[in-house]
């Protein structure tokens, strides 16, 4: 099915053609109908099958439909909310090219960053806010924006935000928008807390489930090593130098465990940099950016990329360490495999993680296959290495321009934000 069929107007057609994309994915074939007919959706798709585009196309057929305000009567008329700041700026791109033939204007809200730019933009006028939950009540306490007139309301991985703890936020949002709008709730998986948030949200919703539950990607090959850990960093170094593996997204469990094995990679005389929720927005902005455009070879994460990130044709995903909740591996190796390309899913599981790992082939509904363990030869150090020097896993010192970290009464959240007063009212 091609998206002329739809009946989308031509700036929409134009600029999805821009995009190099011919047919719609099965989410958007029966997505994009139902938001056109105004219903309220409840949808749940495989990772990497184009879930904002189906939302952003018929969202952006609607709002181009009405002629716009002038620029600074404009408030928001579809909210888009998000579990995290890469998200976010993932999201924030897709409809921006998506809309680029189209008057509509966007704002990006999410925290780590100032918020003076943000306040400027939405003071200016937008007609579509993508923003994570914190950092918006920010915003709506302070009175810097107005979501009175918000007519299409989107929840992008709904499952992640409510994993996050984002829920309290959720409500508190949900009670400053009308009552009359349309609701769109996007998810990874239909948990049973995704199936009564829907309850108390979605009209009459049209269902859409287009792979089974925690389906892996079909395009993806699983591989394991049985190692204990004290062996993994040096078995993970000789992978990726003897592979040749150009670009490698790893995962570990904890923040403190990315920034040590970044560090111990570039040891080994591998580009690498490390990405987590206590790294500043503008690190994690230029890791990941470095990362995309083959600057460093290694991204090692949390699994706050576990969710969202779409890095095109990436090869290989590496588990350092198996996540404690099974589905989590399913949304960590979808980061491979996507669009129709092949991918690898490697991972190393130590005697203690036998456990999760039995929990894992449970979700997937079959066995890893086990590798035999290669004979590790030596890393190089790395200053006898003519490769690439190393990127840093340490963040540049912070300037006045990130708010300082909420004190007294703040919420500690895993990989979210404190939102019990805005940030920047002491900055």
């Amino acid at each position: 099915m091609s998206f002329q069929d739809f009946g989308l107007c031509e700036a929409l057609v134009r600029a999805v053609q821009e995009q190099g994309y011919t047919h719609c994915t099965p989410i958007q074939a029966r997505a994009i109908p139902a938001v056109l007919g105004g219903r309220d959706l409840l949808a749940a798709a495989q990772t990497g099958t184009g879930k904002t585009a189906a939302f952003a196309l018929p969202l952006l057929e609607r709002l181009q439909s009405a002629v716009p305000e002038p620029r600074g009567a404009r408030a928001p008329r579809a909210l888009v909310l998000v579990p995290t700041r890469e998200l976010a700026a993932q999201v924030d791109e897709s409809i921006r090219a998506l809309g680029r033939h189209l008057p509509q204007r966007t704002a990006l809200v999410f925290g780590g960053v100032s918020p003076r730019p943000q306040i400027e933009a939405l003071a200016r006028g937008v007609d579509i806010v993508i923003a994570t939950p914190g950092r918006l009540l920010d915003h709506v306490r302070e009175r810097a924006v107005d979501l009175s007139r918000i007519e299409v309301l989107v929840l992008d991985e709904a499952d992640r935000m409510l994993d996050m703890g984002f829920i309290r936020d959720i409500r508190r949002i949900l009670a400053v928008l009308p009552r009359e709008r349309q609701n769109l709730l996007f998810s990874a998986t239909f948990s049973e807390e995704i199936r009564r948030l829907a309850g108390s949200i979605l009209h009459d919703p049209q269902t859409i489930e287009v792979a089974p539950r925690n389906a892996p990607a079909e395009r993806v090959a699983h591989s394991l090593y049985h190692v204990e850990g004290a062996q993994k960093r040096a078995l993970l170094s000789h992978l990726l130098r003897s592979g040749g593996w150009e670009q490698t997204l790893v995962f570990t469990r904890t923040k403190h465990g990315a920034n040590r094995l970044a560090e111990q990679l570039g040891q080994d005389g591998l580009s690498c940099a490390a990405i987590h929720g206590n790294k500043s927005q503008g690190a994690r902005t230029r890791a990941l950016a470095d990362f995309k455009a083959n600057r460093i070879a290694v991204l090692v994460a949390t699994d706050i990329a576990a969710r969202g990130l779409d890095i095109v044709e990436l090869p290989h995903v590496v588990n350092y360490e198996l996540p404690h909740v099974p589905e989590d591996y399913v949304h960590r190796i979808g980061r491979t495999g996507r669009a129709g390309c092949e991918g690898q899913a490697v991972s190393l599981v130590s005697h203690d993680e036998r456990d999760r790992l039995r929990a894992i082939e449970r979700v997937l509904g079959r066995a890893i296959e086990v590798l035999p363990v290669p004979q590790v030869t030596a890393a190089p150090r790395a200053e006898q290495t003519p490769v690439q020097a190393p990127v840093q896993a340490t963040e540049p010192r912070r300037t006045r321009s990130f708010a300082p970290p909420a004190r007294g009464g703040g919420r500690h959240r895993r990989g979210g934000e404190a939102t019990s007063a805005p940030r920047w009212r002491r900055a």
